[in-house]
């Protein structure tokens, strides 16, 4: 459905805001642009809705280039970030706004009859009556998806549209948006800074940085097997633990135990260990509680998160997180032993790039 082709964009100031970006979105999916501030997310999203122009490159809906096309003539569409909604109307006519303007504009009976069905479909019928300052955030929100939709576009673009929510409403409208694009069959783009947004809602998720796609692939890849260090310290919560370490005579030198190549699972190896340093990755879940394990530690301070907690601790000079049992009896000052689960740990090269 959308195809966006060596897509480069330089404001006026000289910054590069996007480097060449190539993305395949398939028809009906949901694909979230993910994250930090400045990594170039919500510009794409501009220029795939036509409200920027590129500096090079090119995007297809359906094969066809639209670069050059207007806002209107794309036929997509958007929900802002705070809404939009027009105060002085009600939702029927905020809904309804769309499709009596332009060229294409319709008589108001009609307009109303199709806002009215949208309104049952997003489950706000007995709103349209209402101005937007009476309405809560969810509310507003379902309002204005409501508005994106009753066009009938081809595709929905979304720019961080919970972020106004608290916790407990961005979870349940979050699970509201998949399920209504998922039954309308509506390919989705959902642009977003919060990884557990985009790892719950997405097909799949592009995760960039610094006007760059560090690796787009199903939410379950980015966790399971990052392209690269930064995608392995972004996807995660709590976040990943690293450690400088050396590589000689086969073998990794690690918190003074010796890892040789045999530790680890062989098929997982992507090239040779040819340089001296890298970066050692292991996630929190991947240490276990052992009585004789070979890495003590001294208890930091423990966070409870229900069925787990997280517990703190220093290990070579890093600041370290592990995930167990919150059943266990741990206390800090204690001093506790963990083994490793050397099957699951990443090595990653001086410049980022995952060696296994």
């Amino acid at each position: 459905m959308i195809k966006i082709d060596n897509l480069k964009k330089v404001y006026d100031n000289g910054f590069e805001a996007l480097k060449s970006i190539n993305l395949e979105i398939e028809e009906g999916s949901l694909v979230c642009l993910l994250g930090p501030s400045g990594c170039g997310k919500t510009t794409m999203l501009n220029l795939i809705a036509g409200l920027l122009d590129p500096t090079a490159g090119e995007i297809y809906f359906a094969g066809k280039p639209v670069s050059s096309l207007h806002p209107k003539d794309r036929n997509i569409g958007m929900v802002f970030q705070n809404y939009a909604l027009y105060p002085h109307m009600n939702v029927l006519d905020n809904v309804t706004f769309p499709l009596r303007v332009g060229k294409n504009k319709i008589p108001k009976e009609e307009a109303n009859k199709i806002a009215r069905e949208y309104l049952k479909l997003t489950d706000i019928s007995e709103l349209e009556e209402k101005k937007p300052s009476a309405l809560s955030g969810g509310q507003q929100q379902r309002v204005a998806i409501t508005r994106a939709l009753v066009q009938k576009p081809q595709i929905l673009l979304l720019d961080e549209p919970l972020s106004n929510l608290d916790a407990r409403l961005r979870l349940k409208i979050r699970e509201e948006i998949r399920t209504l694009v998922k039954k309308i069959g509506l390919t989705t783009i959902f642009v977003t800074h919060d990884q557990e947004e985009a790892l719950s809602i997405s097909d799949k998720i592009a995760l960039m940085n610094q006007g760059v796609i560090m690796q787009y692939d199903l939410p379950q890849n980015l966790y399971l097997e990052p392209a690269n260090l930064f995608v392995a310290q972004f996807i995660g919560n709590p976040i990943i633990n690293t450690y400088d370490v050396s590589y000689e005579n086969s073998t990794i030198s690690f918190n003074n135990l010796k890892l040789k190549e045999a530790d680890f699972v062989k098929e997982r190896f992507k090239e040779n260990l040819s340089d001296k340093d890298y970066t050692l990755g292991i996630r929190p879940e991947h240490f276990f509680l052992d009585e004789n394990g070979p890495v003590e530690v001294q208890v930091q301070s423990v966070e409870m998160i229900g069925r787990y907690m997280i517990i703190h601790f220093d290990l070579q000079g890093q600041a370290s997180r592990a995930v167990v049992d919150s059943r266990n009896k741990i206390s800090i000052g204690q001093n506790i032993r963990f083994s490793i689960d050397y099957n699951s740990i990443y090595l990653f090269a001086k410049d980022g790039r995952r060696i296994y």
